[in-house]
């Protein structure tokens, strides 16, 4: 027992119990939210295409005689040949030969011709003399002092003569027109000769060369050269048929080459009037402004720009589509409100907004993600562009 005092003087120095006391109510938390500023920026309205680099117009250089050997070749692929400049020459032997045949024909046709000018003059000489002769006889035959058969032997030879000068005209102007046969004849041959000479119709590239020494030429086979008119080369572009009637003549484009060059500029030269049947593309011609680094048969992508101007716009995750169209969820004194609008041109992350916003409103930047209509939420700026 002595052990119950102390035991009890412990127990009453501690203190009362400590009454459990209700914990008041936290502050609540809004949820923070990305939200994008609606401004002005520069959109542009693109469309996308691709296709091969080919040459503007290609010339065909075939052989304008036949049947004669290749001789020389003073050209090949990849040179760089004016208007008129010689590409191959054929063989001009047998043309040569021609010549000198013609040249034979056209001395005797010219002797020819002397020879009829002179029975020409003769005749006329003596059809001059027995047309005095009947003339005078005529005369005499009237007085009674010529018989009749005298007169008409005289009349006779008259007609005779006039006759043979109308022979001798005619002889005379066969033998000219031979000379004429023979000038062309002679015409003929030059200009074979001269085609002898393959020359480049004009200034261009050589892209083709099947002309080889020793061939035949002949037009029925492949030209001899093929030319890159002016060395001038296009994009032949397939453009998507929901896209082709935004493509127009002149619309400026940027060019994409496979090979990894630079990007190269250009233009819209033409839009083609017909649609493939089987793939439903449209072909757009596209000029290039430097060819330098360019090749025909290269592919190469190609953005055309259509328009290009300063507009509202909204990142493209803030617009949402629904059936009544498409809305952005709006902040105003960090209540969410949903507000329909209005859409243009979709430009990268950005879509122009026609109707629906004006400038210096807050739209939640994922607009589908986590707002609801009238959500309370703190708006945090988005800090990328």
């Amino acid at each position: 027992m002595r052990f119950a005092i102390p035991l009890l003087l412990a127990l009453s120095t501690l203190s009362p119990p400590v009454l459990a006391q209700t914990a008041e109510p936290a502050a609540t938390t809004l949820p923070a939210i990305t939200v994008s500023t609606v401004g002005t920026r520069r959109v542009e309205d693109h469309v996308l295409a691709s296709g091969l680099i080919g040459p503007v117009e290609q010339v065909y250089v075939p052989p304008l005689i036949e049947g004669q050997p290749v001789e020389a070749l003073l050209a090949d692929v990849g040179d760089t040949v004016a208007a008129g400049q010689v590409l191959a020459t054929l063989s001009t032997a047998t043309l040569t030969l021609q010549k000198a045949q013609v040249l034979a024909n056209t001395a005797a046709v010219a002797a020819s011709i002397a020879q009829a000018q002179a029975q020409l003059a003769d005749a006329s000489v003596s059809a001059a003399d027995t047309q005095r002769a009947a003339d005078r006889s005529a005369a005499l035959f009237k007085q009674g002092s010529v018989s009749t058969a005298a007169n008409d032997a005289a009349q006779t030879a008259a007609n005779s003569a006039a006759a043979r000068v109308a022979v001798a005209e005619q002889a005379l102007q066969s033998a000219l027109a031979q000379q004429d046969l023979q000038a062309a004849q002679m015409a003929n041959v030059d200009l074979q000769l001269a085609r002898t000479n393959i020359v480049a119709p004009v200034s261009g590239i050589i892209s083709a060369r099947n002309a080889q020494l020793g061939q035949v030429a002949s037009a029925a086979g492949q030209p001899l050269f093929v030319l890159i008119r002016d060395g001038a080369l296009e994009l032949k572009a397939e453009v998507a048929e929901s896209d082709l009637a935004r493509v127009q003549t002149g619309q400026p484009v940027t060019l994409t080459l496979a090979s990894g060059a630079a990007q190269i500029t250009g233009k819209v030269r033409l839009v083609e009037p017909t649609i493939d049947l089987t793939s439903r593309l449209g072909a757009a011609r596209i000029s290039i402004d430097d060819t330098t680094a360019t090749r025909a048969g290269m592919y190469a992508e190609a953005v055309i720009l259509v328009t290009a101007h300063d507009a509202l716009a909204v990142p493209v995750t803030a617009v949402s589509s629904a059936a009544d169209g498409d809305a952005v969820m709006v902040i105003k004194d960090g209540t969410a409100a949903r507000v329909l609008v209005q859409t243009g041109i979709r430009d990268g992350g950005w879509i122009e907004v026609l109707s629906g916003l004006a400038a210096g409103d807050t739209v939640v930047t994922k607009a589908g993600s986590f707002v609801r209509a009238g959500d309370r939420v703190n708006p945090i700026a988005e800090t990328t562009n």
